[in-house]
């Protein structure tokens, strides 16, 4: 397992939102790429970027800024919010940013990620957000009826890479990650699983490492805040492997 430090962007600054709600902004910093930087220096080796914009609307509002993050720092990038469509992965992709998460679009049309996997093999994750195992989509303001677990095993066979898990009843809360549907959803399928939302201190972390075959635990909001330290989950992780 390993430990990814998210950067959340909104007009070009790194926040975190309350439960997904765009009304509730905590702003952290103004500049992204040294932030990224800062998460690299401290040994991430994957870096999480989320279009908070783009998720709420479907069109990107922080470009620049993931490619001056793109720009600043060594590591494997991750980015998502606001893909809609095959052309914005290949922009992404030629941007140098290494996967791709399609989230709402895979719900709404789950060819894209047909496509899209086809055509970029290995860069494709799909984002399930999830409450009471219910998909979440729209950045969570409108919960479906589609099955969280079901979905993921459609998206396994539509071809993607992996998928990133958020349980949104927990995510930004600090009040420890949904261990039970986690565990959950790393069963249910063969591609790697990363555990998103509620990691509020280091054991969380530790427990999260209970879950055979979780491949990663995204964190964001208990890092800015001080209540984890990045490098001490990596140790952790690393000492248990």
């Amino acid at each position: 397992m390993i430990v990814i430090p998210a950067i959340d962007l909104k007009d070009g600054k790194c926040v975190r939102l309350l439960q997904g709600r765009k009304d509730e902004v905590t702003v952290y910093s103004d500049d992204p790429p040294s932030m990224a930087k800062h998460w690299q220096d401290l040994g991430g080796e994957l870096l999480h970027v989320v279009d908070l914009d783009g998720a709420f609307t479907g069109e990107q509002h922080n470009f620049s800024s993931i490619k001056a993050i793109r720009e600043a720092i060594d590591i494997p990038i991750e980015v998502g919010g606001g893909i809609r469509d095959v052309e914005r992965i290949e922009t992404l992709i030629d941007l140098g940013v290494d996967r791709t998460i399609i989230g709402t679009s895979a719900a709404k049309d789950p060819d894209i990620v047909r496509e899209a996997c086809r055509k970029f093999p290995e860069k494709v994750l799909v984002g399930i957000d999830a409450k009471d195992g219910k998909v979440a989509v729209r950045g969570w303001v409108e919960i479906t009826e589609l099955e969280a677990i079901e979905f993921a095993k459609q998206m396994q066979d539509a071809g993607a890479a992996g998928i990133i898990y958020t349980d949104i009843s927990r995510d930004g809360m600090l009040t420890g990650p949904n261990f039970e549907a986690m565990a959950a959803m790393v069963r249910s399928v063969e591609i790697p699983v990363i555990a998103s939302g509620g990691v509020s201190e280091i054991d969380d972390i530790k427990n999260l490492m209970k879950i055979k075959n979780l491949w990663g635990v995204i964190t964001g909001k208990a890092l800015y805040s001080g209540a984890l330290k990045l490098e001490e989950a990596i140790e952790a992780v690393k000492s248990n492997g």
